[in-house]
């Protein structure tokens, strides 16, 4: 096992299994015996916990489960489609609550674009609803395999999120059952401290039970999309200051493999929607057939085995060698190259390849996403690109974003970049690689810059503390004691970061 996994402390004051979880204890409660002990994972492979998971698919059934957390001090993990990288749905010896069953979509109305769902409902659910209406989530992940629940619980972003914020600026209200058996619904008007709280509060405040949320309307299913070389981190961003104000999402690839004169060099993507007459058949290009990924490669090869055809390369040198292909193709035959994709074949990059990330078998990566304010942006990347190098832990994939402020309380976001690192996890680099996240960390905590709970697993109480700062701490530790007086909703990730939180 990797050196860099990481565990939890000790919960020495849970109750037995046995006692806590007695059949008979709440009439109608389906008990969680030993059988419903089951080992999660992060998405990153290097973490691991055992929870006795629960899937309700009613609100009666989450209720059951809150109460039986009370009666026995046992903990309650929440957990989506466990796409968290780190430790954010996990939590040793707790009862894992798994909400993929709640995937119902409760109301559509196509005239306003308003659209209520359940937590367990896909983003891929979300957007095959609507997209024959000509509606488009306004703002969706890399992966459309996320539920609906922990895109708000995480707060996710996009490639647009300069333009139109995180997903949570979208919802219009929400049902949180707090594990103090209370649901409550809030809004920007009603329980608005809440709203902002829960919204991005990696599941500490309760559990989302409905949710409520504006589309995005669309004239078309395909979206135009230019392709741009770049040289450097200070060239993506004059390619972002200069264009990206101006189109509906820009994103950035870095090969950060690339080092001295090259370091940061990559591509960039913008895309804009299609209005009127671009499109000359938006009836077509709008149905769920056209949107699809498709199944195999030039029609030939199947996408599902591509994966264990990319393990030769996935190594120092074979991703040395597909990044410089990718760069020196993207820079000759593509650079300046116009296209039009789908709506999911540009968003939804991470599904191309099923199950790629098991190319990082048998220990597992990491990814370090850092938010920098614009100030301090093209300083912190370099340096933390410069520091992979000289630690010898050299990123497979680089990712670029424009970022905006938006309203929430534990809002990872600024008014700059981010960069975001895969990394492998290996035998031989794993020290060196928990002595480079402290670097990484440290160096993006002098520029003021801030982390995305949806993908750590390596930062510790104190840079936590540090980027939140005192108030923000204290603004959603009373928030939990109101929520959840006897600190039942409790991760591995709120162990690691806040070390618990004091109800007393």
């Amino acid at each position: 096992m990797s050196a860099l996994r990481l565990s939890a402390p000790e919960d020495t004051s849970a109750a037995p299994v046995s006692s806590a979880l007695e059949p008979d204890a709440i009439p109608g409660f389906t008990a969680l015996p030993v059988t419903t002990l089951e080992q999660v994972e992060s998405f990153g492979m290097n973490l691991e916990a055992m929870e006795y998971v629960h899937r309700p698919s009613t609100l009666e059934g989450i209720r059951n489960v809150f109460e039986i957390a009370r009666i026995g001090g046992r903990k309650v993990a929440l957990r989506g489609a466990g796409r968290s990288y780190g430790d954010a749905s996990m939590g040793r010896e707790t009862v894992g609550l798994d909400l993929t069953r709640m995937n119902r979509i409760l109301s559509w109305d196509p005239q306003a674009g308003v659209i209520e769902v359940e937590p367990g409902v896909l983003l891929r659910d979300l957007w095959r609803y609507c997209i024959g209406d000509g509606w488009w989530p306004p703002v969706v992940s890399g992966t459309m395999f996320v539920t609906m629940g922990g895109a708000l619980g995480m707060n996710f972003h996009g490639k647009n999120n300069y333009r139109m914020g995180p997903v949570g600026e979208h919802v219009l209200d929400f049902d949180l059952l707090t594990a103090a058996g209370e649901l409550l619904t809030c809004s920007r008007e009603a329980n608005a401290d809440l709203f902002h709280a829960a919204i991005g509060g990696i599941g500490m405040l309760g559990c989302f039970t409905r949710i409520r949320m504006k589309m995005k309307h669309v004239e078309s299913g395909l979206l135009s999309v230019d392709a741009y070389a770049t040289n450097s981190i200070a060239d993506i961003m004059q390619k972002f200051e200069e264009r990206g104000n101006r189109a509906d999402y820009f994103v950035g690839w870095i090969d950060c493999f690339a080092r001295g004169k090259f370091i940061g060099r990559g591509l960039v993507h913008e895309a804009n929607y299609l209005h009127g007459s671009d499109d000359p058949n938006p009836a077509q290009t709008l149905r769920i057939e056209n949107q699809e990924l498709p199944d195999t490669i030039f029609g030939i090869l199947p996408k599902s085995i591509l994966w264990r055809l990319m393990g030769p390369l996935s190594n120092d040198l074979g991703m040395r060698l597909v990044n410089w292909a990718k760069y020196t193709l993207s820079s000759t035959i593509g650079n300046h190259k116009t296209v039009r994709q789908s709506h999911a074949a540009f968003a939804f990059l991470l599904d191309y390849v099923p199950n790629w990330k098991f190319v990082y078998r048998p220990h597992g990566f990491i990814q370090f996403q850092s938010f920098v304010p614009q100030e301090t942006a093209q300083d912190c990347f370099n340096s933390q690109l410069q520091a992979c190098h000289n630690a010898k832990v050299i990123p497979y994939l680089g990712v670029f974003k424009r970022h905006r402020k938006d309203e929430f309380l534990l809002t990872h976001s600024v008014n700059g970049y981010s960069l975001a690192l895969d990394i492998p996890i290996t035998a031989r680099n794993s020290e060196r690689l928990a002595k480079l996240t402290k670097e990484l960390t440290q160096i993006v905590l002098a520029a003021n810059g801030r982390f995305y709970m949806a993908k750590d697993s390596v930062l510790d109480q104190a840079s936590a503390r540090t980027y939140l700062g005192a108030d923000t701490i204290a603004t959603f530790t009373e928030l939990k004691r109101r929520c959840d007086p006897q600190n039942i909703l409790q991760t591995d990730m709120a162990n690691r970061l806040f070390a618990g939180f004091e109800t007393s």
